[in-house]
């Protein structure tokens, strides 16, 4: 595993991001784990996690991006973050644009904020989590009506793993029907198998007992 995808996982755990236990899911299913973006709450915070979201755009896009957006309100901040940490670890000064919820009548009026979408311009979409994927289901149409951009990729902080509308991930189903790459800084995958029996700070985070929770959600509820 990438060095960078280690030190997420413990940046998550440490900033409370990252928690396991027991919790119910928007969808209504009993998960062990939960990933609340919302914890986030400093600078110092929000600009490492725009250091992590860049270098994984770097690592599976390379310079395939031109645009960088994020979907309101979450996406926001997540966009603007990696926006100035792509500029700072690659030298490349690549644009950001968010939506609002509502399209402004007066001055400039319309919905997006920052970058202008110009044909041709190859956008990201930048997301916390997704599980079924609805905000990008709004997200695509929105930003193919404003010009006629290449939807280059979508990021998540963490793929779950899970099924979405069907037996696949929701990231694998978003990646079918838009044909952009879809791609997460670590899997749930990855974070189980660096945390298991891992002590950080004076406490394992993953024991066996949990493990054995964890394996028996994907059992159930897992991508195929």
């Amino acid at each position: 595993m990438e060095k960078y995808k280690e030190e997420f996982i413990l940046f998550m755990v440490k900033c409370g991001v990252l928690a396991f236990g027991d919790f119910i899911t928007k969808s209504g299913r009993n998960t062990p784990f939960f990933i609340n973006t919302g914890k986030y709450e400093t600078g110092s915070q929000i600009a490492r996690l725009g250091e992590f979201y860049a270098r994984a755009i770097h690592e599976n896009l390379g310079e395939d991006c031109d645009v960088l957006f994020g979907p309101a309100y979450k996406g926001i901040p997540l966009v603007v973050a990696a926006a100035v940490s792509f500029h700072q670890l690659y030298g490349r000064d690549v644009s950001f644009c968010f939506n609002r919820k509502e399209a402004k009548d007066h001055g400039e009026g319309g919905s997006l904020v920052g970058r202008k979408l110009n044909n041709g311009d190859r956008i990201v979409i930048v997301e916390d989590v997704t599980t079924a994927g609805t905000s990008i289901h709004e997200t695509a149409p929105m930003l193919k009506k404003s010009a006629e951009v290449v939807l280059s990729g979508l990021i998540v902080s963490v793929d779950r793993m899970e099924r979405g509308g069907g037996a696949k991930t929701a990231l694998d189903e978003l990646r079918d029907i838009y044909g952009f790459k879809a791609f997460s800084i670590v899997t749930m995958a990855e974070v189980v198998e660096y945390l298991h029996n891992r002590d950080v700070d004076g406490r394992v985070i993953i024991d066996n007992g949990l493990k054995a929770r964890i394996d028996g959600y994907y059992d159930r509820y897992g991508a195929k």
